[in-house]
């Protein structure tokens, strides 16, 4: 064995160490926020309309609209609601618990993209509105990684993991955290607002990996 094979080795292994000594993962907060099928997009800003940038989120290719849009619930609105892009297959509002009450509407905590059978709204733009028959959830907790996150970190896509968090303020163990899997997704946890309010936490710090659940 030569010494670059030697040095490679040791630099895996030093990596490995890391991964299962820290088992850190970043925290993402994600406000209620909105994703939109071309259709939707066309029926609402106009015929052609394409979404503008705003600023680019943490996962590669996904970015913030600088075009919002008002939803509609049976006892009220929320406006300013932030649409992601690029658009969708299916359009998808994604709100908090609280932002039900305000709205009088029943939400499911679902995975994002999991819409079936979800909750009716009403999406009003600039050019029109969209009904929903089903696509309003509460996103439910889950980590974004890389398959070589998941390797280092011995985690299974749709793996369901405990993370605690620490801020000295309002310690925190989430539960039934889903691990989603991509090539393409950097390690990142997302959690909503009404969730990092119960445990002060803000977007950047880090959640520690306690403990694996069983697929389900």
């Amino acid at each position: 064995m030569n010494e670059q094979s030697t040095q490679k080795i040791v630099a895996e292994v030093i990596k490995q160490l890391h991964y299962k000594s820290k088992q850190e993962v970043p925290i993402g907060v994600s406000a209620r926020h909105c994703h939109l099928s071309k259709r939707d997009i066309e029926r609402l800003f106009g015929k052609g309309y394409q979404l503008t940038k705003r600023s680019n989120l943490s996962q590669p290719g996904q970015f913030a609209a600088n075009e919002t849009i008002t939803i509609v619930g049976l006892k009220g609105s929320i406006g300013g609601v932030r649409i992601l892009g690029p658009e969708r297959g299916a359009t998808q509002v994604e709100i908090s618990q609280t932002d039900t009450f305000k709205l009088g509407v029943k939400a499911p905590i679902r995975l994002s993209g999991n819409i079936q059978g979800s909750s009716p709204i009403t999406i009003v733009g600039p050019k029109g509105s969209v009904y929903l028959d089903e696509g309003l959830i509460i996103a439910q907790a889950h980590i974004h990684m890389s398959e070589d996150d998941a390797y280092h970190l011995g985690l299974h896509n749709a793996e369901h993991v405990s993370v605690e968090i620490k801020n000295g303020v309002r310690p925190i163990l989430f539960e039934k955290v889903r691990i989603r899997i991509s090539p393409n997704y950097n390690l990142e946890m997302h959690i909503d607002t009404d969730e990092a309010n119960a445990g002060a936490i803000h977007s950047g710090q880090k959640g520690k990996i306690i403990k694996a659940g069983n697929v389900q």
